[in-house]
C-alpha cells in the first residue's frame, strides 16, 4: 500500500485503511525521520480502534498505552541502544497482552524485524513541509 499524503488528516485517514487489515498481536515497525508523521499515523490507528486518549510521541516514556477495541502499545526506540534494552523496558511482555505494538525508530534495533512471524513495515518519507510518501508492507517469514 502506498500513499502521498498532503496533510496530517490524510495520513490519519490512510492509517484507518491500514487498521482494517490489522489483528491483535500485529507488530508495526516504523522507519522515518523526526517529524515525518509516525505519530500522526499512530493517531489514526488509535482513532480507528476507538481510543479516547490523546496520542503523543512516547519519546521520554518509551511506551504509551491506548485502550480501545484493540489496545495500541506505542513504543519509541529513539533512546534504545540495542536489543538487550528492549528486555529492560519490558517490550516483549506486551506481546501477550492482545494489542497491536507500534514501534517508532525501529531502525535502532534492526534485529527486531526478525523476531516476529509477521510484521507491518511502514516507511514515511518527507517530500516537503506538507507532503509525505507512506509505504506499507505486510511482511511474513516463510
Amino acid at each position: 500500500m502506498k500513499l502521498i499524503s498532503h496533510s496530517e488528516q490524510e495520513t490519519r485517514k490512510f492509517a484507518h485503511e491500514v487498521a482494517v487489515k490489522l489483528e491483535p498481536g500485529d507488530v508495526i515497525l516504523f522507519n522515518g525521520e523526526m517529524g515525518a508523521g509516525k505519530t500522526a499515523f499512530t493517531k489514526g490507528l488509535a482513532e480507528y480502534f476507538g481510543t479516547d486518549e490523546e496520542v503523543s510521541s512516547p519519546t521520554f516514556a518509551l511506551v504509551h498505552e491506548y485502550p480501545g477495541r484493540v489496545p495500541i502499545f506505542h513504543f519509541d526506540l529513539y533512546r534504545i541502544e540495542g536489543f538487550d534494552d528492549l528486555y529492560a523496558v519490558g517490550f516483549f511482555d506486551y506481546l501477550d497482552r492482545g494489542g497491536i505494538i507500534v514501534v517508532e525508530w525501529s531502525e535502532n534495533v534492526p534485529e527486531l524485524e526478525n523476531e516476529f512471524d509477521s510484521v507491518i513495515k511502514i516507511d514515511i518519507r518527507k517530500l516537503s513541509d506538507n507532503e509525505r510518501e507512506i509505504n506499507v508492507v505486510f511482511a511474513q517469514k516463510r
